[in-house]
């Protein structure tokens, strides 16, 4: 069965506080873009778990693959087959668009289906929530309102449908941790789900990204492609996540 991991982009982020837990509670709205990676499974005789992939080459120690450990956590509750994952990558990583975490969450639905597992989409929330803060999104990769860490999922009305998404990735690469050591937490005047109830032509200067002013001062070519989206006739543009990816959306002419 194959399959294709959609990103997110974030429609403002705010960093409320520091948080006990040494996470961060944030509120962001989430919104799916189809610009995907594809992935594969494939029932085989053996009793574990192969993995190979094409396109971009992923980093790190592939224990760690998202895909792997959505393989880990569901095998110590199921039974289940051998099971072959090919992972055309696409998606850059570090980009803040989630790729990594849609492709642990896409596993984790598509062994469902395949292995016949009957997980509901309520447990299949939970069992994301244990992969990463952003994987509960892609169990649904619908519009969502987020809050808490991450994991606090509310559905929330956006029509894009004559906007146009225009994503671009700079070649520069952001870490997470080093993005929230600048961040000093605030809560901000006016929630983000009173603001995205503008229209996107409104969004400009009120939908915040807290991230992108340490972000753009260490790496100015974000900032740059920002103004170029401007320039190029985008109603709204900003930073994605903690970067390095700049979107823009464009109303579509008709």
């Amino acid at each position: 069965m194959l399959v294709f991991p959609p990103v997110k982009v974030n429609l403002g982020l705010n960093i409320i506080e520091k948080r006990k837990d040494d996470y961060h509670s944030i509120e962001s709205v989430f919104f799916p873009v189809p610009w995907t990676d594809a992935l594969e499974v494939v029932i085989t005789d053996h009793q574990n778990i192969t993995f190979n992939s094409t396109g971009l080459p992923i980093p790190g120690d592939q224990a760690n693959n998202l895909i792997i450990r959505a393989f880990n956590l569901l095998a110590k509750e199921h039974r289940l087959p051998g099971l072959n994952f090919h992972l055309h990558k696409i998606l850059p990583m570090g980009a803040g668009l989630g790729g990594g975490s849609s492709n642990g969450a896409y596993a984790l639905k598509l062994i469902n289906e395949v292995c016949k597992l009957g997980i509901s989409m309520k447990e299949l929330d939970k069992m994301a929530a244990e992969l990463g803060s952003d994987c509960p999104f892609f169990i649904e990769s619908t519009p969502k309102f987020v809050s808490g860490r991450g994991e606090i999922l509310e559905p929330i009305k956006i029509n894009l449908q004559h906007w146009h998404m225009l994503i671009v990735m700079p070649p520069v690469a952001v870490g997470t941790a080093d993005a929230y050591s600048r961040i000093s937490p605030k809560v901000p005047e006016t929630s983000i789900r009173q603001i995205i109830s503008l229209p996107p032509e409104q969004w400009k200067d009120q939908l915040i990204n807290d991230f992108e002013a340490t972000v753009i001062q260490r790496y100015p070519v974000i900032g740059e492609i920002k103004k170029r989206m401007y320039e190029q006739g985008a109603a709204y543009a900003s930073m994605s996540g903690s970067g390095a990816a700049v979107f823009g959306a464009i109303p579509i002419r008709t």
